[in-house]
């Protein structure tokens, strides 16, 4: 197709959803009458050609090249880094992903094991500002399993990595219960930071990255470390009581620390084998966004 083009395609089942279907929309063995219109396209970027001694070989085996140096700081395990990746094969042909696909950069906590070895590696000796071109082992990548039906077993890959940002963990922060505002139904919170955007009410849709503790300081969940936001229906019982009431009326940009009673939480059956029956739960909640 070129740009602008429209086209009607017909698709036989096998080439569609098949004898499985698609939920309850797409009924088994269904041939579907697509319309397509070819509104933009992009050409993958390609690696840097580097030549092998121009490398840096660390003792893991992990190469990186300085495509740019910056000036800013390194971070520690357990910082939340966020990061402009490229990835291909080894060939440089066969473009694999990268942050640009997803429309924005891409965060993780350093050491979590949230991305392959080669990859946290490579960020722990990094500035923020710094770009590197690197050659990752297949024992320091997706190894043997690969990556579904793009990484194949044992693959080096090729990638290149900005460190763009650090942000340290999420901590509680020691307050006295006069610091606190409290709630009809018992919810204590404070604002670390006050947002200056709309106001969360009930029915809204909430877009949040949080960090959850007992009392004792035990971490028991956080969207920081999967370096994805949540996202949930104020007031619709999607979170526990106490979300739901604690986060009426923040603000767009805020930071929330939240102190939550059992009954507003897990109560008595408490959750798994993370929260104990009974325990009071400690957030803090930073509302990135609020839709309709």
């Amino acid at each position: 197709m070129h740009l602008g083009g429209k086209r009607q395609v017909v698709v036989p089942p096998e080439l569609g959803f098949g004898e499985a279907g698609a939920g309850t929309v797409i009924p088994p063995n269904a041939t579907l009458l697509l319309e397509l219109e070819l509104d933009s396209f992009r050409t993958p970027p390609k690696p840097e050609d580097i030549a092998e001694a121009d490398y840096t070989t660390t003792d893991s085996g992990l190469q990186y090249y300085n495509l740019e140096e910056g000036d800013g700081e390194t971070p520690e395990a357990g910082d939340l880094v966020s990061v402009e990746y490229v990835i291909w094969l080894q060939d440089g042909l066969t473009y694999v992903g990268s942050s640009e696909d997803q429309g924005q950069p891409f965060e993780f906590a350093l050491g979590s094991g949230r991305v392959f070895p080669g990859w946290d590696e490579a960020v722990s000796t990094m500035r923020v500002g710094d770009k590197r071109q690197l050659v990752i082992p297949p024992e320091l990548g997706l190894g043997e399993q690969g990556g579904g039906s793009v990484i194949p077993p044992n693959a080096t890959l090729i990638m290149q990595v900005e460190l763009v940002d650090i942000r340290k963990p999420a901590q509680i922060m020691e307050l006295d219960d006069d610091q606190y505002e409290v709630t009809e139904g018992g919810v204590k919170y404070y604002d670390i930071k006050p947002g200056d955007g709309p106001a969360a009410e009930s029915g809204m849709t909430l877009e949040v990255h949080y960090t959850g503790w007992l009392e004792d300081g035990t971490k028991f969940d956080s969207s920081l470390d999967a370096g994805r936001t949540f996202q949930f229906v104020l007031g619709a019982g999607m979170v526990i009581p106490g979300w739901d009431e604690g986060l009426v009326g923040m603000k767009v940009g805020g930071v929330r620390q939240l102190v939550i009673p059992s009954e507003l939480a897990y109560g008595s059956t408490g959750a798994g084998g993370v929260i104990p029956p009974d325990a009071t739960l400690i957030f803090q909640v930073e509302l990135v966004s609020i839709g309709q």
